[in-house]
Formats: structure tokens, C-alpha cells, sequence
């Protein structure tokens, strides 16, 4: 098969670019391995419940942002989304709440209860990074390359925002931390479990502006989609198809395939079938595989093998739950973020002391009459899954112990 642009790999990231190709009138060809489009997005059917295999919570969907942009060129309309106010409510360890609502008076007076030691700092950081995130976003607004474009030009763009702007330049190279210095490690607890789910890392890790950005967001920008991301992928692959577009399903890519000179001229099917494509190859597995597996680790430079071996993140264990209508009616709402411990003189592990609780919203239920779907997120070890074991019994035992941890978290 001959096709212009090979896009590699049905995740939403993939089925974007191959919606947005396709409408501009580019032969593009989507390449999935499994039978439904959606990668990680995938939604897990059984028992008559659709689970969501993430937190259910999406941003990016208000006026003028990117997905009005992408679907004002796409020949269909968007899945149905909604807002979630609040975004999730945070449980600390003595079992009270702290909602991230919108209402900011409702929000401040929370964090002062909470958080009595540091009310006033506690205050100030979430006044502070409302400030710098929406500078950024107005910035991002005007200029979306601007994480890539000159130091000079960026600065220009910055300065436009006055004082805050300043601050932003200054504090560019700032972790989230070097800005929790007058509060107490209760609230900075509080904040780092936020950023393990929000950002991947701890407040001593992410950036201050990365922070701002996502701490923000649970208050102001967080929707849930009628559906859940499968709908959204599902939406996608329709408009490559209405528009002249090809996606191949239960179609595994195996690696590129090179021409004489050595350079790429499509991909290698696990059929035996090669696709060319005479302009690009857009790859959109994760970095492991994209070097690992379709570039191959022999055509991989030395520098980006080494940052390979360092790389590190952390793995998702799932449960997949189904809760009466009566007893979610009962929840204070539908996203929780639960902290377990202080982790007080300790490293935090997010593994150990934290996971979130996503139900499915009361009107798009995904689950049997009176029924909701729920999926638990917990931290896990990635290494931890895939180290050798002996036979199949070793690895349903770990998975059987750590089962009755999580279920007794959440029962606690």
C-alpha cells in the first residue's frame, strides 16, 4: 500500500494528526494494532460497563482552545463534554475535604480550614499561580510555539504581561517547591499529590510554570466526555475515513523499512506487507517503542540510547468497579484524589499513600440501569510487573496482593 503520510499507532495524538492531515487533503494512512482505535483511551467493556482507563477528567475543551481548533476543520461534530466543578475533591488523611471548585471565596476558606498552620501562604501560592497560569495561557493563546521559539521572542511576548510577566521570566528555571517555602509540609503534601497525578512528579521535580499550569486547571478547565476518550477517538477515526483518510485496524508495525540510502520509505507490516510513504512517517507509540522497536535501537544515535536507559515513570494499577446509583448519589462528587499519610519525616511514595476515584457522571453513567462505572488509578512500580517470574502463579499472586492493598486503601 502507498499512502503520503503513515501515522503510526491509534492513541488520540495519532488520530489528531491524522484527522487533521487527511481534512487538508494529504493520503494518509493510520496503522493499529489493535481492533479499536484509542490506545490508552481505550475504553475496557464488561459486565455491560464501559470503564475509562484513565481519571475521566479532560482539559483543553474551552471556547477557543485546542479543541475547538482542531474540530472547527473536521468535517464532525465533537463528542458531548461537560464541565466538572469541582474538578476532584481532595481527601486528606484525617478524612477531610478540600473541593477544587471555581468558586474561589468557597475554595480559600477550605484551604484556611485545612490547613490553619499556613492559611495565609496557603492562600498567597494559589492566588500566586492563577496570576502566572493565565498569563502563560494568554501568552500560549497568542503564540502556541512559544515553549520553542527564540529566548528573545519569548521574552518580548512575556513582557507583555507587565509585572507577572517578569516573574515569569525569573522564575522560568524555578521548581514548584522553590515556591512552597512559607508553608508547612502538610500543605506541600497536599499539593505534591496533586502534581504525582496532574504532572508525574513532586513538587521538588516540576517546573513552576508546568505546576502553575496544573494546578490550576482542576478549579477552571476540567470536562468529562459523554463516552469517555474512547468517544473522543472513536469521533476522530470517523472524520479520517469522511475525509478520504485510511485507518487499518488489528494492523501491527513491526518497524520501519529504509530504502538503499538508508532512509525511512515507510513502515514493515507484522503481515509481511510494507506501506510506503513518499513524505512522512509520524510515529505515535511511546518513546521506548518509537526508538525501541520502530526505529530500532541499532539506528538509534548513542546520546538518545543513554537517555532511554534513564528514563523513568510510574505505572498505573487499575481497578475497575461498578457502584449503585443510591450509594453515588451519597458522594460529595465524582473525582476524588485520596491521600493516605503525611509520608511526615519520610520520601513520599505515591505508590503507598495515594489514588484517585473516578466515577462516571450521572449523565453518561457507562454502566447498567442504576449502575456506574468507577475506575481506581494507584500508583505502581513499573519494573515491579515486568521482572522474570518463574510461571503465570507468580505473577497472579503479586497481582492478588496487591489487589487486597487497594481495596483496602479505598475501604479506609
Amino acid at each position: 500500500m502507498d499512502c503520503e503520510v503513515a501515522v503510526v499507532g491509534g492513541g488520540i495524538g495519532g488520530l489528531t494528526t491524522a484527522a487533521l492531515l487527511a481534512q487538508r487533503g494529504v493520503n494518509v494512512c493510520l496503522l493499529e494494532r489493535e481492533p479499536r482505535v484509542g490506545g490508552c483511551a481505550m475504553n475496557h467493556e464488561k459486565f455491560g460497563y464501559s470503564f475509562e482507563p484513565g481519571d475521566g477528567l479532560y482539559s483543553g475543551w474551552q471556547a477557543g482552545e485546542i479543541h475547538e481548533q482542531i474540530f472547527a476543520e473536521l468535517p464532525v461534530a465533537p463528542p458531548e463534554v461537560r464541565r466538572c466543578d469541582p474538578g476532584y475533591v481532595v481527601r486528606l488523611p484525617d478524612h477531610s475535604e478540600i473541593a477544587l471548585t471555581s468558586n474561589t471565596s468557597e475554595f480559600e476558606r477550605s484551604l484556611r480550614v485545612a490547613f490553619p498552620e499556613c492559611a495565609e501562604a496557603a492562600v498567597a501560592f494559589y492566588r500566586k499561580i492563577a496570576v502566572v497560569s493565565g498569563a502563560v495561557r494568554r501568552a500560549l493563546n497568542r503564540e502556541p510555539k512559544l515553549p520553542s521559539i527564540s529566548k528573545f521572542q519569548r521574552t518580548s511576548l512575556l513582557l507583555r504581561e507587565g509585572r507577572v510577566g517578569a516573574e515569569i521570566l525569573r522564575s522560568s528555571q524555578d521548581s514548584a517547591l522553590d515556591h512552597l517555602g512559607q508553608t508547612s509540609s502538610r500543605f506541600r503534601r497536599f499539593v505534591d499529590a496533586q502534581l504525582q497525578t496532574l504532572a508525574n512528579g513532586s513538587s521538588a521535580e516540576v517546573n513552576f510554570l508546568h505546576a502553575a499550569l496544573a494546578l490550576t486547571a482542576p478549579r477552571e478547565r476540567m470536562f468529562a466526555i459523554r463516552g469517555g476518550g474512547n468517544a473522543l477517538a472513536e469521533t476522530l477515526a470517523e472524520s479520517i475515513r469522511l475525509s478520504g483518510g485510511t485507518v487499518r485496524l488489528n494492523t501491527p508495525v513491526l518497524r520501519l523499512a529504509y530504502d538503499a540510502s538508508g532512509a525511512a520509505r515507510g513502515v514493515d507490516l507484522l503481515s509481511g506487507e510494507t506501506v510506503t510513504a513518499s513524505r512522512a512517517i509520524v510515529s505515535n507509540l511511546t518513546v521506548w517503542d518509537t526508538y525501541g522497536k520502530l526505529i530500532g535501537l541499532n539506528r538509534t544515535p548513542a546520546e538518545i540510547r543513554k537517555q532511554l536507559n534513564s528514563l523513568r515513570t510510574w505505572g498505573a494499577y487499575l481497578l475497575y468497579l461498578g457502584l449503585d446509583e443510591a450509594a453515588a448519589r451519597l458522594l460529595t462528587a465524582e473525582h476524588f484524589l485520596a491521600l493516605m499519610d503525611w509520608s511526615a519525616g519520610k520520601p513520599d511514595d505515591p505508590a503507598a499513600s495515594e489514588f484517585l476515584f473516578a466515577l462516571a457522571p450521572s449523565w453518561g453513567p457507562r454502566g447498567p440501569t442504576d449502575k456506574r462505572a468507577v475506575t481506581v488509578h494507584f500508583f505502581t512500580d513499573v519494573d515491579d510487573w515486568f521482572v522474570f517470574h518463574r510461571d503465570e502463579t507468580e505473577l497472579e499472586e503479586r497481582d492478588q496482593g496487591m489487589l487486597e492493598k487497594c481495596w483496602t486503601r479505598i475501604h479506609s
